[in-house]
């Protein structure tokens, strides 16, 4: 008959191991910025008038708005709500201006960042002590909350009122540098500030190197309200937190991934890119285009974390409305290692050599400009070198050493 202490032991090393799993959960759990503010009794903000900038993506991980959070917290006086575009709500669509309002629900005051004005203007900061940020950004230089960001920031130094950062997780991670660096002459809403396209630091980090390096007129008071248990390594689908679309076009974890793959070439035109159709940012296709032959010349490559699959579909509103074309889908098999932005430049020039179509040849006589296309990259070199026949591969070699300085300058910055 055999001892029942193996099974007694087996049964409790089981138990040992599953406690320590549970507690290394515990441990790994996130907390964002609005729930460590909670959790300290909202100190930073005692006896003070508030005004916060945030949209739908401003959630704690019940989802509960921070709107709501801030509301409801003793010693908080919230007066007034801040919009970027799309606006509080997140229900306007890219580009359109919106006007100051009273929001109906709260019966407070919303100040619009995307419309007259996109720097809070002396009136609007007028009474308040201290204006909160609370959004989720994408990690793309060219998605404008950031820019909303720094124009608050010289706004409330200017004004004497302090802007407290809640700190949220870079869905693409906190290692990935990529992409061309800005160049003066292009400057703007969609390229504010002296960053690579993707730039791998969290909104309270680039705050931080915001307010430091002079990129704003004035300093302002700066306080990070920082997460706990987020790491670099960490690409949006290992937080376990819930996504709440940052704007309508990225409703999903993974749609910054695809939004900074196909984001600039979608600037062009001449190709979809999903976006009219269920699939934002997450395809590259047109008219009489081979999906076999553009996928097995993209999966030729050998870009790593990614792989290019055929597809068929009928756009039911933006370009090409109700064609039947033809392309890929994206799919990210490693997220981590796949080169984002690189992935633009390569889908062109194998669109080029499947199709036969030069869309920078066809653009002037669509009447398509190539401004925001250049501004989006930060500078014009990347469509020159295109135009000039250069290969993918050479146009991202040439990043790299902006790519390396930056790393470098962003250190002292980092708090994960």
């Amino acid at each position: 008959m055999c001892s029942p202490l193996p099974r007694l032991f087996a049964g409790v090393w089981f138990l040992l191991a599953l406690a320590g799993f549970m507690a290394r959960g515990a441990e790994q759990r996130i907390m964002l910025g609005n729930e460590v503010l909670a959790a300290g009794g909202f100190k930073e903000l005692a006896g003070k008038r508030v005004g916060l900038i945030t949209n739908p993506s401003g959630v704690n991980n019940r989802l509960t708005s921070t709107i709501d959070v801030l509301r409801a917290a003793a010693g908080v006086k919230l007066v007034a709500l801040f919009g970027p575009e799309h606006g509080i709500y997140g229900d306007v669509p890219a580009g359109d201006k919106i006007e100051s309002r009273t929001d109906p629900r709260t019966g407070l005051p919303v100040h619009s960042l995307y419309g007259a004005t996109r720097k809070p203007t002396p009136a609007m900061l007028k009474g308040l002590n201290a204006v909160v940020y609370d959004l989720q950004d994408t990690g793309s230089r060219s998605y404008t909350f950031v820019s909303t960001m720094g124009l608050a920031m010289e706004a409330c130094a200017e004004a004497g009122v302090e802007f407290i950062v809640l700190d949220r997780p870079n869905p693409l991670g906190g290692l990935r540098v990529e992409g061309p660096m800005l160049v003066e002459k292009f400057r703007s809403f969609v390229s504010q500030w002296d960053v690579p396209y993707v730039y791998g630091l969290t909104c309270g980090e680039l705050a931080r190197m915001i307010n430091d390096r002079g990129w704003i007129k004035k300093r302002c008071k700066l306080t990070v309200v920082p997460m706990r248990g987020w790491k670099r390594s960490m690409v949006w689908s290992d937080t376990n937190l819930p996504w709440v679309p940052a704007s309508p076009h990225v409703p999903h974890g993974e749609s910054p991934l695809f939004q900074v793959a196909t984001g600039m070439l979608g600037e062009i035109g001449g190709v979809s890119i999903g976006i009219g159709y269920t699939l934002p940012f997450q395809t590259v296709a047109a008219p009489n285009v081979s999906p076999q032959a553009l996928a097995a010349r993209l999966n030729a490559y050998g870009l790593p974390g990614v792989h290019f699959r055929p597809l068929t579909y009928k756009p039911y509103y933006a370009a090409f409305k109700d064609e039947v074309i033809g392309g890929v889908q994206l799919h990210f098999t490693d997220p981590a290692r796949a080169p984002l932005t690189a992935i633009n430049y390569y889908a062109l020039e194998a669109f080029k050599a499947v199709s036969g179509r030069d869309v920078f040849a066809e653009a002037p006589k669509a009447n398509k400009k190539f401004d925001m296309f250049d501004k989006v990259n930060g500078t014009d070199a990347t469509r020159l070198a295109l135009q000039s026949g250069k290969s993918a591969a050479a146009i991202v070699a040439a990043w790299r050493a902006g790519e390396d300085k930056f790393r470098k300058e962003r250190e002292k910055y980092l708090l994960y």
